[in-house]
């Protein structure tokens, strides 16, 4: 139970008296007649009115006219019922011939129910009043009934409507109630039954409904109970032995659970349809309860009456001064607190309150708004009353943590620092962090500022700045615990900091394991390697780590760190190298994927790691070369390198023929065949010289070949060079003649050798080897005799070879221009008789061609292509023809002459052969005289006739 005298009292209403509007130069019907001047700007009601309601933008009142006012009142004032609309313009129409008594003005739909007297005695009639339409300009009347449930006399206590219009309850003095089911606007769509008897007047009634279930709440002088009344036999629960007096109970809105509530004399109870909620010990003799918007309306006095009172005497009592309270449940404080004189009732609609007095004033409390509110309570430090206030009036964010803010900088001046971090904590999202960490940047602070960061990461908020402070503060506090479950997390996304922040930050600090921890499982492969390496000097982890690394990772931190870790770890690096290079898979542990497919890294770009350790580097390119002979040139070449600087510093003759004969099995594996300078270079500078034999060979390097033997006078290596390579570069018998031409010594045998290989090949004139052993002191005319004797004998053969084919050739042109002369001249007798086709007997038409061949003009025409062709003879005419045309084409290729003529053994035959294609012939000039181009003229005309053909018919 909480009592009123604990909670804070606030002017959070505006009180004003209801001014008439402007212009109404009309008196309000009955009302009492202005007593002065300040007294007719002021709103006053007609006298009378005891009941009143709300809804619909209008205040309705009822009035019910006393004895004593029978006298001062017109007959027309009986029974009225007036609507106040918002612009103040009071009107209103006779609704039953005596008096009102009740009335419900529905919030969801234009009905009005009333309950009144037409007839002196008891006898209450319901009216159902449709506000929307008309009749003769008063609302129309849908439907009358009594309110008496039975055939005894009662008087109606209270009234309710369900908005759904299908439920209407009424009570009664005696402890009945009615229940109305059905479309309460029309009597045959509604059933009237009794649903309560007791025996104490029913003082409140109200409808509740919850998802598809309806209650009814009835309340008497004496108890409360609850009643389903959308089934059947209607179940009833008796809540309390406590009742309230009329007009001292209502329905709480959505905010307070839709709580029926029940004003007693010592307290305020609440109640759901199936128990009793929490009640409030509020003083005073209770007359009015309300409830608007969240708060609870009690209008209520000192002196003590019995609620049995309200239905005997009411209005003989004396004028009592009455409190109204406005109470805020949630927040547990007085909203406002005023006095009034005989309060006829209290009204909400336009967003206000409204009070009516006896003398038919209307006083309208406004509610302030939230931030006047606000501005109030941080007046008097009420920052925890303001922030339940903000909630229950539903403060967007931005605001809330305004107030956060300022009721933290309010315990912060109170030196109250765990409060105000606390508060401060609530505006993580909202207020700048900067503003709060400067204010606990304090060592004696740390603590609060540590609590802040931690808020601050775990809403993910934080950045790389407020990462480095959290982590500094764990370190100062010296907090390994704290640290620890700050980063270690269970996954990923649980992470609420920047991770290679709190990497460099735990470095810095010393606590190298959790920076490793952080390293490892967040993926920062570097940071880990970096602290293993570089702060722990754990090589050997290092290593590990980097064997567990998916290849990418693997390749290009070995890359990174290979030369440090080869300094320390020699061993242990070249293996990991050499899976690295062949078949690289991760060693992952728990997991057995050794099924996937390896990856393979270039091993050329490792070779610099290994700048200092030969004996690991020589170990790895032989496993490159055994285990993967594709690897790239370059590990062919730094092996050779390695082998011969080992063959040119070994000693020991058995190792250095070992080594030797290593070098040459390298040299000899195929890998230098294509690129070899590098390896030849090599093999130079170590003076290797069966290396550099080798690849002068392969590298058909035949000259070089030559002068290295030269160089050291290796004569029989000379000629047996020439031999071995002398058809693929001839020159090379040139050289050896030039060579031991310039040797004073005696040289007869070799020089004879390379003649007879000269003369044998027709390599070069005789004159010229001649004139090259001039030279020679040595060299006599015995040693070049057999030679030329044997080209004199040579060229005396080749002389009568070619008299006798010019002789030949001289007889075939005389021939074939004594055959040329008779075309020209004498007349083509054919004699064929047979088709040179088919064969058979010539017939007319026939076709007879100057070379002798006749056909039949269908086997022409059959078997010709042109029909100025033989087709006999068009073969060998089309060689003959190709041949001139070639001739032609090359006469003016002057490249390719040059060319043959360097490259020829026998020049003098390139020549020749050009004369034969008429490149050396003289170009017919323009200024050559016409008889000269007749000439030429005709004999073209007579080389075309010999080619060309006669068609004749016989």
């Amino acid at each position: 139970m909480a009592t009123y005298l604990q909670w804070r009292r606030f002017v959070f209403f505006d009180k004003e008296l209801v001014k008439e509007p402007q212009g109404n130069d009309g008196a309000t019907p009955g009302a009492a007649p202005a007593s002065g001047p300040a007294a007719s700007k002021f709103l006053c009601l007609p006298p009378g009115i005891t009941v009143c309601d709300s809804g619909r933008g209008s205040l309705v009142f009822g009035d019910i006219l006393l004895l004593e006012l029978l006298l001062d009142c017109s007959a027309h004032m009986e029974g009225q019922i007036w609507f106040l609309p918002r612009s103040l313009q009071l009107t209103g129409f006779q609704a039953y011939k005596l008096r009102v008594t009740h009335l419900y003005q529905l919030k969801q739909h234009n009905i009005l129910a009333s309950v009144g007297e037409d007839e002196e005695g008891i006898n209450p009639l319901v009216k159902i009043w449709n506000l929307e339409k008309r009749d003769g300009g008063n609302p129309l009347c849908t439907r009358i009934f009594p309110a008496i449930p039975g055939t005894e006399p009662t008087v109606v206590s209270c009234l309710t409507v369900h908005e759904n219009l299908n439920f209407m309850a009424i009570g009664f003095t005696d402890g009945s109630v009615t229940l109305n089911k059905g479309d309460i606007t029309r009597d045959r769509h509604s059933k009237t039954q009794i649903l309560h008897k007791g025996n104490y007047p029913v003082t409140g009634l109200a409808f509740r409904q919850a998802g598809k279930t309806t209650h009814l709440f009835v309340v008497t002088t004496e108890n409360v109970q609850s009643y389903i009344v959308s089934g059947k036999d209607y179940p009833r629960v008796e809540l309390d032995t406590h009742g309230c007096g009329l007009r001292c109970s209502a329905l709480s809105d959505p905010s307070q659970d839709l709580q029926f509530i029940v004003a007693g004399d010592e307290c305020v109870y609440l109640y759901q349809p199936d128990e009793r909620g929490p009640c409030f010990a509020f003083e005073g003799h209770k007359l009015i309860a309300h409830w608007f918007r969240g708060y609870l309306v009690i209008v209520s006095r000192d002196r003590k009456v019995s609620p049995k009172s309200e239905f005997t005497s009411r209005d003989s009592q004396s004028s009592d001064k009455q409190i109204l309270n406005i109470y805020d449940l949630c927040n547990k404080f007085i909203a406002y607190s005023a006095v009034f004189e005989d309060v006829v009732d209290v009204l909400a609609e336009w967003g206000s309150l409204y009070v009516l007095t006896r003398d038919g004033r209307v006083h309208a409390l406004q509610e302030k708004d939230t931030q006047t509110k606000l501005e109030m309570l941080f007046k008097k430090n009420l920052f925890e009353m303001a922030i339940n206030l903000a909630k229950s009036q539903h403060l967007d964010s931005d605001g809330l943590a305004q107030i956060f803010m300022q009721y933290g900088d309010h315990l912060y001046s109170k030196g109250n620092h765990d409060g105000a971090v606390q508060q401060y904590i609530r505006t993580i999202g909202k207020l700048e962090p900067s503003y709060v960490i400067r204010k606990f940047l304090d060592a004696q602070r740390i603590h609060n500022l540590t609590a802040y960061l931690q808020t601050l990461h775990r809403q993910s908020l934080a950045n790389a700045d407020h990462t480095t402070l959290l982590l500094n503060c764990y370190t100062k506090l010296k907090d390994s615990s704290k640290l620890e479950e700050f980063i270690k997390t269970k996954s990923e996304s649980e992470v609420h900091f920047d991770v290679e922040t709190a990497i460099k930050v735990l470095r810095q600090a010393g606590y190298y394991s959790h920076a490793l921890y952080l390293a490892e499982n967040h993926a920062h492969h570097e940071w880990y390697l970096k602290i293993q390496l570089e702060d722990i000097k754990n090589y050997q982890e290092a290593l590990r780590y980097i064997g567990k690394l998916p290849f990418e990772q693997a390749e290009s931190n070995m890359k990174r760190y290979g030369k440090i870790l080869m300094h320390h770890i020699p061993e242990q690096t070249t293996q990991l190298l050499k899976g690295l290079c062949t078949d690289y898979r991760p060693s992952l542990e728990g997991r057995g994927d050794r099924e996937a497919p390896g990856c393979r890294a270039n091993s050329e770009e490792f070779i610099p790691i290994f700048a200092n350790n030969p004996r690991e580097l020589k170990a790895f390119l032989e496993h490159m070369s055994e285990v993967q002979p594709d690897s790239p040139q370059g590990i062919y070449d730094t092996l050779l390198e390695l082998r011969l600087q080992n063959w040119a510093h070994e000693e020991d003759p058995q190792v250095k023929e070992k080594l030797h004969a290593e070098a040459i099995s390298l040299l000899k594996s195929g890998r230098f065949c294509d690129v070899f300078d590098k390896a030849l270079v090599l093999c130079q500078m170590h003076d290797f010289q069966d290396g550099v034999l080798y690849l002068y060979e392969q590298g058909k390097l035949f000259q070089q070949i030559m002068h290295y033997h030269m160089q050291h006078e290796q004569y029989r290596q000379v000629i047996a060079v020439c031999e071995r390579h002398g058809e693929q570069e001839p020159s090379l018998w040139e050289q050896a003649l030039s060579y031991f031409a310039r040797k004073e010594e005696d040289c007869k045998e070799y020089v004879a050798a390379v003649l007879k290989h000269i003369e044998s090949k027709n390599l070069m004139p005789p004159l010229l080897v001649v004139q090259t052993l001039a030279h020679n002191s040595t060299a006599t005319l015995s040693v070049i005799r057999d030679y030329l004797v044997q080209k004199l004998q040579k060229q005396s053969q080749q002389i009568a070879q070619d008299e006798l084919r010019v002789r030949r050739y001289r007889e075939e042109t005389t021939r074939i221009r004594q055959e040329i002369q008779e075309l020209k001249a004498s007349p083509k007798i054919f004699q064929k008789t047979k088709c040179s086709i088919c064969n058979s007997a010539l017939e007319l038409p026939s076709v007879h061609f100057l070379c002798g061949h006749s056909f039949h003009q269908h086997c022409f025409e059959s078997y010709s292509e042109s029909d100025a062709d033989c087709p006999t003879c068009l073969p060998e005419n089309r060689k003959v023809m190709d041949m001139i045309r070639a001739q032609e084409q090359k006469r003016d290729l002057h490249d390719q002459f040059q060319h043959q003529l360097k490259c020829s053994n026998d020049s003098f035959s390139v020549i020749a052969d050009y004369f034969g294609r008429g490149v050396f012939n003289k170009l017919t000039l323009l200024t050559d005289p016409p008889t000269a181009r007749l000439t030429a003229s005709l004999e073209a005309g007579l080389q075309r006739d010999l080619l060309m053909h006669a068609r004749r018919g016989t």
